[in-house]
């Protein structure tokens, strides 16, 4: 069981800034709300229209990613909204992750050598 515990416990660390801090909490939420409104648009409107958009520019750059694995055409159209919305889910996650190393980083004071 210690080594099953082991790549958790590696995962776990290496998405904490993700979740640690406000900034990246919000940044999820946001992606969080885009992503809905694009299924929403896709399932439930009439004309769902540009919707792909906004999770698009949510999870931009890494969300291009997303909306080209999902292209048109290539998929059945269920299976190519779940492969962009878990190809967004998965950017914005990133994204979270490297938005909270960096208020990490700027957190953190930085202690400078004396001079002798």
């Amino acid at each position: 069981m210690e080594r099953s515990a082991r790549p958790r416990r590696n995962l776990r660390a290496l998405l904490a800034p993700a979740t640690d801090n406000w900034l990246s909490r919000g940044y999820l939420a946001v992606v969080a709300a885009s992503i809905g409104f694009f299924l929403y648009a896709v399932h439930l409107s009439p004309d769902p229209g540009f919707a792909a958009i906004w999770p698009v520019f949510a999870t931009a750059p890494l969300g291009m990613a997303a909306l080209l694995l999902a292209a048109p055409g290539l998929w059945p159209d269920w299976l190519g909204t779940l492969l962009f919305a878990a190809g967004a889910a998965a950017a914005g996650l990133v994204n979270a992750t490297v938005l909270g190393m960096l208020v990490r980083g700027l957190r953190t004071p930085r202690t400078r050598p004396t001079a002798h």
